[in-house]
């Protein structure tokens, strides 16, 4: 994933930092850790940058969750029945079943596209440590 470093497309896929690329948003990496799917940094560990710039601010990430999940259920879908051949009634227990085992990864995928809608790569700041949070 180094070649996108410096891309938005690297911090929504690593859950790094969208302003240095070198934090991580998240206390646990792992998204399938349900207890622990939500808690993040207050701030970003490189630049100091604030992750929750106001109250409520994820909930946006509500809407570019649901495009995200209409997106792979559409996915699974054309694989399963086009691709695979499954009769329509299994497509959609496929469809069911991805949504299901990726509820997680929507969730953070989600979230990392809400912020880098806002927030923008600072070459400087990935460069520099800030100490002051």
């Amino acid at each position: 994933m180094q070649f996108l470093k410096g891309s938005k497309l690297y911090s929504i896929f690593t859950s790094k930092c969208p302003v240095c690329h070198k934090g991580d948003m998240y206390i646990e990496n792992n998204p399938y850790k349900v207890m622990k799917i939500m808690k993040m940094h207050e701030h970003c560990s490189h630049c100091g940058k604030k992750f929750k710039i106001e109250p409520s601010f994820f909930f946006g990430a509500m809407y570019v969750s649901y495009a995200v999940g209409v997106a792979i259920a559409v996915a699974a879908f054309i694989i399963a029945y086009f691709f695979i051949g499954l009769d329509r009634n299994y497509a959609f227990l496929t469809i069911i079943i991805s949504l299901a085992v990726l509820f997680p990864v929507i969730v953070r995928v989600s979230r990392n596209i809400w912020i880098n809608l806002f927030v923008d790569y600072d070459k400087a700041a990935a460069e520099t440590k800030n100490v002051n949070k």
